[in-house]
This record gives C-alpha cells, structure tokens and sequence, in this order.
C-alpha cells in the first residue's frame, strides 16, 4: 500500500525516527543511571568509601555532590524525544575531562590511592571515556540521518 493510497490519504504518520536515536537515548540513560549510583554512594558512604581507596573523603562528598545534580540532567536528556544534540555534546565532553582528571590525578601524582583506588580510579575512567565515545558516535549517526 503506497503513501498515496485511499486507505492512508489524509493521515498523518509519524515522523522517521533516525536509527541511531534509540541507542543514544539508552547510552544517555545508562550513564546517567551509573553516574547516579556513584553519587549517592560517594555522598553516602564517602568515609568507608575513602578509607577503602585510599582518597580524601571531602573529595569524594565534593564529587558525589556534583555528579548527583550532573546524573539528573543526563537523564532529563535521556528522557527527551530528540535530546538536544549541543546538550549531547556537553555531556559527551564533561565524561572526556572526568576521565582526563581522573588519569591526571593519578599520572601527577595528586592522588595517593590505596590498591583498590589504583584500580577504582583507572576503571571508572574508562567506563566514563567508552561512555564519551558511544554518545559522541550515536550521536553522530543521528546527526547524520536523513531528515524527513
């Protein structure tokens, strides 16, 4: 049945969807998932947290109190039909200087961890880094899609 045929004449379809929309709203929902979690424990466990890596509880309190409010706003985008694609690449730069500073602070020696820090910190970095690099991408791809 085309477009034009009597049974679909006058209806209004949806708009395509570009394929690639699905997977950035799901990768900004899972970030924003995981980064929430790591807030709450930061903000509510940062004396056992900080005893058990080796780092500063107050630098802990200070980054779950950021990544608490940092995790709403990535998953307001998540929640939105078309997340706003300068909003995507906020997001998609704030995880590349999380994961930078994350491996700084550990290459400059500003951060002494404990052995359950040197594997926490490079860890988490990376987590943050793949998640930088799939939202940039999927990002990409939907920026790339024909519109109709």
């Amino acid at each position: 049945m085309s477009a034009t045929s009597p049974a679909t004449f006058g209806t209004t379809r949806p708009a395509p969807v570009p394929a690639a929309l699905p997977l950035l709203r799901r990768l900004l929902a899972l970030d924003a998932a995981v980064t929430g979690v790591n807030a709450v424990a930061y903000l509510a466990l940062s004396g056992l947290l900080g005893r058990l890596l080796g780092v500063d509880t107050g630098l802990l309190l200070g980054a779950g109190a950021f990544l608490l409010p940092y995790s709403a706003g990535v998953g307001f985008l998540a929640s939105r039909p078309v997340p706003p694609a300068p909003w995507v690449r906020v997001v998609v730069e704030g995880n590349l200087l999380w994961a930078l500073a994350g491996a700084a602070a550990l290459a400059l020696g500003v951060l002494e961890p404990s052995a359950a820090g040197w594997v926490w910190i490079p860890l988490q970095a990376a987590v943050v880094a793949a998640f930088a690099v799939a939202q940039h991408l999927a990002l990409r791809a939907v920026l790339r899609s024909p519109r109709p």
